[in-house]
């Protein structure tokens, strides 16, 4: 029996194999094989480097290459709380990950007593082998009791030692089932904290375009204004010597007054789109930023190669993260079918026991003990077929969640596609309209100072220039900002993630 504990262990370590976690297979695609195509997804024509070129690949300084504008991103991933939430969550779900960890291994202690009292000298015990008997005193101590006719009789008492208490043997493997789920959550929230910052790149882009077209609609609203106010003016004078009538010097105050009113509404815009800016990049805007380029300035890639649906798979740190997460589901099933089995817990000890500390080091004085122990679940009340039915159900939410998430990004990237193309001709078009609105300006002013027409064909001159224009700089905007959404979609922004990522694979257990 002396090898007893030793067989135990043996046995247990070969049954440790033992796992219950179903075999995961990656659900099949929920989207079509390709993306749209037709008229509407046309896109720039690509160059042989351009198009080897996917967007993951292609680094956020890359892609931006306005320099206050990559100054402003790289404070935003220094400084935004939404990142840095993440990041903690991240080290958070990690923590988690060692805790579960732990329970793999028995949770070892030192241990040391000391007892010391008196008994009465009638006291009378059973006396055991070698005179020793028990004693009183708690703990389960012994000590020797010596007659020496006093009325108390002292004694004292010293146990150190070394054990481990309630260690359960993963025979069936509950413990590693939820390890795994615990491990895949880890490294889920590492995803969702990549995904984060591609979000906050994207964000923080979004902001400056904003910004930098509040700038130019108020630019464009100060040179009416001026324009308009030069015009009413001299329509005042041509008024004032009869050249003109009433009518004509009342309409000429309509832009004025039209372009004061913007002017009021664009100031405004634009301060509130900085203070969300702001907000974005988790810090006031430094002063000595380096001097940018304006909305029409902006050069970013417009030829981004969409590849195929399955690519985003691998492309958006969101999927890899739902996949995470489907896959924790699927090991918390192995965990659920393992508590149908029985449970082996070990608790043991060694170590030394005598009454005096200068020889309780000795061989005579060591003791230990062993207690293995199995529990079999008989009669539960149906809990561990309901936590079953429960992690099977959760595992279906996953799948569900997991194929939206597809689709999801599926339907961002052909979204992203037919604006990319639609954006580029209605952009080209409207830059005609600028002009052609433009040279009718010119001509109707030139027929009202000539005295041929009134000033209606100029008002109405006036507010389509200034209408054109404006819509103009909203499509810009608009063209720009779906350039950077098809970056994001794509998954682009990975190759500067700061973020420290998670272990490429799982610690063996």
């Amino acid at each position: 029996m002396r090898h007893a504990p030793t067989l135990v262990l043996c046995a247990a370590a070969l049954l440790a194999g033992c796992s219950f976690i179903p075999d995961y297979t990656r659900p099949d695609l929920p989207v079509a094989p390709n993306y749209p195509i037709g008229t509407a997804y046309k896109g720039a024509r690509q160059t042989p480097e351009q198009a080897v070129a996917s967007a993951d690949a292609i680094g956020w300084r890359d892609f931006f290459t306005d320099p206050r504008l990559q100054d402003l991103i790289d404070i935003a991933i220094r400084n935004n709380r939404d990142l840095r939430v993440a990041v903690l969550n991240v080290a958070s779900a990690q923590a988690q990950y060692r805790v579960q960890r732990s329970e793999l291994f028995p949770t070892i202690g030192l241990n040391a007593a000391a007892e010391f009292g008196s008994l009465p000298a009638n006291l009378s015990l059973p006396e055991g082998p070698n005179g020793i008997t028990s004693s009183p005193g708690s703990g389960g101590t012994v000590t020797q009791i010596v007659n020496t006719g006093k009325q108390q009789i002292p004694y004292q008492f010293y146990s150190p030692g070394i054990g481990f208490t309630a260690y359960e043997l993963d025979v069936f493997g509950r413990l590693r089932s939820l390890t795994s789920e615990m491990f895949e959550q880890y490294l889920g929230s590492a995803e969702t904290a990549r995904s984060a910052q591609i979000s906050l790149v994207a964000e923080v882009a979004s902001g400056y375009l904003a910004v930098l077209a509040d700038q130019a609609s108020l630019k464009i609203t100060r040179d009416t204004l001026a324009n308009a106010t030069d015009s009413y003016n001299l329509t005042n004078e041509m008024f004032k010597c009869g050249a003109t009538t009433l009518l004509s010097l009342r309409q000429s105050e309509t832009p004025v007054d039209t372009a004061r009113a913007n002017l009021a509404q664009y100031t405004r815009q634009l301060a509130q789109d900085e203070h969300s800016l702001v907000l974005l990049i988790g810090t006031a805007i430094p002063a000595d930023l380096p001097r940018g380029k304006g909305l029409n300035g902006q050069r970013l890639l417009s030829s981004l190669p969409a590849g195929l649906p399955s690519d985003l798979l691998f492309r958006r740190p969101d999927i890899a993260a739902a996949e995470h997460d489907l896959i924790a589901a699927n090991a918390n099933i192995g965990a659920a079918r393992a508590a149908f089995f029985p449970s082996v817990s070990l608790t043991g000890s060694g170590g030394f026991v005598g009454t005096k500390l200068s020889s309780l080091f000795t061989r005579s004085n060591l003791t230990w003990s062993f207690e293995p122990q199995i529990n079999l679940p008989i009669f539960t009340g149906g809990q561990n077929e309901a936590n079953l039915d429960l992690s099977e159900v959760q595992k279906n939410t996953q799948i569900a969640q997991y194929e939206k998430t597809i689709q999801t990004a599926f339907r961002e990237v052909s979204d992203a596609l037919t604006a990319r193309a639609t954006y580029i001709d209605q952009e080209k078009a409207q830059r005609q309209l600028v002009d052609a609105t433009a040279d009718s300006l010119r001509l109707s002013t030139q027929r009202f100072r000539a005295g041929v027409d009134n000033y209606l064909p100029v008002l109405q001159a006036q507010e389509a220039l200034y209408s054109a224009q404006l819509t103009l700089v909203i499509l810009s905007q608009e063209r720009l900002a779906n350039l950077v959404t098809l970056y994001k979609a794509l998954g682009g922004g990975w190759k500067e993630y700061t973020v420290p990522p998670a272990s490429a694979s799982q610690p063996s257990l």
